[in-house]
C-alpha cells in the first residue's frame, strides 16, 4: 500500500509539472511539416521550381521535375511552398490548375500501382474499392475524373524512389503515357527523392519518357542551420528559455549528420520536452546532448522494427553471439554468425539463406552503423570480416525484445 502511494505521488508530480506554465509558446513551429512564410537559404531552388512549373498558369503542360537531396535539405518544404503560391495565383487569374500531393512512403497507400491510383481518385472526389478491380479499370476511372474539365494537373510524388522500389518504374511510365489519351487535361509529375541515383536505376525506356528537369538540394551548413533554428525558436519558445550555445550545439550536431534541418529541429524540440520533464525552465546544452542520444536510440530501434525477417534473424544472431563472446573477450567473424543464424532459422521455421547473402546483410548492418565489419586476411584461407557491435548496451535488451516478438520466439 505504501509502495502504491509512492508511485501515485510520483505520477501526480509529473502531471502537476505539466499543468504549470510551459516553456513552449507554440511547439508546432518545430515540426518539419510546418511551412514557414519565409524559407531561408533556398532562394535559388525556389526560383528554379517556380520557373519550371510557371507555364501551368497558362494552361500549358510543364516539364516533369525531379528534386533530389538528402533528408532534411528542404526539398518537400520548397515544393509545397511553390504549390501553394501557384494555386493562389491560379485562383486570382482563373487558370484551371489542379495540384495533388502524395507521399509514397505511406503504407497501404503507395505500395501498389492500384492503391496509388485509388488514393488519387479519392483525393479528386471519386471512389473505387481498395482492391478487386483490374488496374486498367482504375486507370480509366482516373482518366474519366481528370478529363471531366479542361485543366492542368500536377502530381507531386514525395519519396518517389520508395514507390519504384515497391512497385517498379512501370507505373511512372504509365502515368507519363496518360497524356497521349487525354484531350482536355495535361499531367506532369514532380518527383521528390532522397536518392541522388534514383533515375540512373530505372528502366531507360521509362527515363526517356519522363524527359525530366532536375534540381539538386545541397545539405545546409552549420551557420545556415543556426539561422533556421533561430527563426523557428523565436516562434516556438517563450523569451529567455534558450541558454547560450544551445542553437549552435543543435546546428553542429545536425551539420555533422549531413546538414539535416529535420534533425536539427527534432533536437531542439526534444531537448525542450526533456527540460520540461525535468521541471527545468530553461534549455541548456546538457538537454541537447540528452536529446541527441534519444534520437540515435530511437533511430536504431525504428530500423530494427521495420526490417524484414531475414534481416532481423541475422541481426539477432550477431547480437547474441557478440554479447556472449564479449564476456570472454574473443573475436567474432562472419562464419560464426552464419552458424548461429542457421540455428535461429530452424528454430523460427524460416528459410536459410546462403552464406553470401547473409554476408551481404552484415554489410548492410555496417552501412547502417549497427556493427563495424573489418576485413581481415586468413592467409591462404582467404579473407573474412571481424564483427563488432555498435548498438549501445543500454538499448540491446529492447532491440532483442523487438526482434524476438516479431519472430515469435
Amino acid at each position: 500500500m505504501v509502495e502504491e502511494q509512492k508511485v501515485e505521488g510520483k505520477i501526480n508530480s509529473i502531471f502537476d509539472s505539466f499543468t504549470k506554465e510551459s516553456i513552449f509558446k507554440n511547439k508546432s513551429f518545430l515540426q518539419i511539416k510546418h511551412l514557414p512564410e519565409d524559407i531561408l537559404h533556398r532562394d535559388e531552388q525556389l526560383q528554379q521550381v517556380a520557373s519550371i512549373l510557371a507555364p501551368a498558369l497558362r494552361g500549358e503542360r510543364t516539364s516533369n521535375l525531379f528534386v533530389y537531396g538528402q533528408t532534411g535539405t528542404g526539398k518537400t518544404i520548397c515544393v509545397k511552398y511553390i504549390r501553394d503560391q501557384l494555386l493562389k495565383k491560379a485562383q486570382s487569374t482563373g487558370a484551371p490548375l489542379r495540384i495533388e500531393y502524395l507521399n509514397c512512403k505511406l503504407k497501404k497507400v503507395a505500395d501498389t500501382e492500384y492503391r496509388i491510383l485509388a488514393e488519387l481518385i479519392k483525393k479528386l472526389g471519386g471512389e473505387v474499392p481498395s482492391t478487386g478491380l483490374p488496374t486498367d479499370q482504375v486507370y480509366n476511372k482516373f482518366i474519366e475524373i481528370i478529363e471531366s474539365k479542361k485543366q492542368t494537373f500536377l502530381l507531386i510524388l514525395d519519396e518517389i524512389d520508395q514507390a519504384v522500389k515497391k512497385i517498379s518504374s512501370d507505373f511512372l511510365y504509365n502515368l507519363t503515357r496518360l497524356n497521349s489519351e487525354l484531350e482536355q487535361t495535361t499531367v506532369s509529375i514532380i518527383g521528390i527523392s532522397n536518392d541522388l541515383k534514383f533515375l540512373d536505376l530505372i528502366d531507360p525506356r521509362v527515363r526517356s519518357s519522363l524527359s525530366e528537369e532536375e534540381i539538386i538540394f545541397a545539405p545546409y551548413n552549420a551557420l545556415q542551420l543556426q539561422d533556421i533554428l533561430k527563426q523557428r525558436a523565436d516562434s516556438s519558445f517563450k523569451p529567455g528559455v534558450l541558454k547560450e550555445g544551445v542553437i549552435a550545439k543543435c546546428a553542429a550536431y545536425a551539420a555533422r549528420e549531413h546538414g539535416d534541418a529535420r534533425r536539427a529541429l527534432d533536437l531542439l524540440r526534444i531537448s525542450g520536452e526533456i527540460a520540461e520533464r525535468m521541471t527545468e525552465g530553461t534549455i541548456e546544452i546538457k538537454h541537447i546532448d540528452m536529446a541527441n542520444e534519444k534520437i540515435d536510440r530511437d533511430k536504431i530501434l525504428d530500423i530494427i522494427s521495420a526490417a524484414p525477417k531475414q534481416f532481423q534473424i541475422v541481426l539477432l544472431a550477431s547480437i547474441d553471439l557478440i554479447s556472449k563472446n564479449k564476456e570472454q573477450n574473443t573475436k567474432i567473424f562472419t562464419g560464426d554468425i552464419y552458424s548461429l543464424y542457421q540455428d535461429l532459422c530452424s528454430k523460427s521455421r524460416n528459410e536459410i539463406l546462403t552464406q553470401r547473402r547473409v554476408s551481404d546483410l552484415i554489410g548492410e548492418f555496417d552501412m547502417l552503423g549497427l556493427i563495424n565489419a573489418r576485413v581481415v586476411s586468413n592467409g591462404r584461407h582467404g579473407r573474412t570480416r571481424e564483427i563488432k557491435l555498435l548498438i549501445p548496451d543500454q538499448i540491446l535488451p529492447r532491440a532483442r525484445e523487438i526482434i524476438q516478438n516479431n519472430l515469435n520466439f
